[in-house]
């Protein structure tokens, strides 16, 4: 099982990145995927959830409105557009298989409801 999340780089305030994260060793169309964002010197934080089956999506507070999660069941690609970017959304972003297909409900915010994890793709927001 492999994660790979890649599309970060550097943009200026209130632009757009759309970052992926490519999956292999299982069928993504089965499995919730989640996104995380670690800043530098914080903890690792939930981001978003997409779940198999129905796609039912679920944002952090922090993110939702600018941020879209969706899913290429047909493909092996998860995806998450940020929108409106802000220097506090600065973080590299983690991509992870949620150990339920449904994100839990919603729940599925913390670091041991995700089974396995991919490396990470920094998202730099300066001018």
């Amino acid at each position: 099982v492999q994660l790979q999340a890649s599309g970060g780089g550097l943009v200026q305030p209130g632009g757009s990145l759309r970052l992926s994260c490519a999956v292999s060793g299982f069928t993504l169309a089965y499995y919730a995927i989640g996104w995380f964002r670690q800043a530098p010197g914080k903890e690792r934080e939930w981001v978003s959830c997409i779940s198999a089956r129905d796609g039912n999506t679920y944002y952090a507070d922090s993110v939702k409105g600018r941020f879209t999660i969706s899913r290429d069941n047909a493909g092996t690609t998860a995806y998450l557009q940020l929108n409106r970017l802000q220097p506090e959304d600065t973080a590299v972003y983690y991509c992870a298989r949620c150990s339920d297909y449904g994100c839990y409900g919603g729940a599925a915010i913390n670091d041991y409801d995700y089974y396995y994890w991919g490396q990470g793709t920094q998202v730099t927001v300066s001018s």
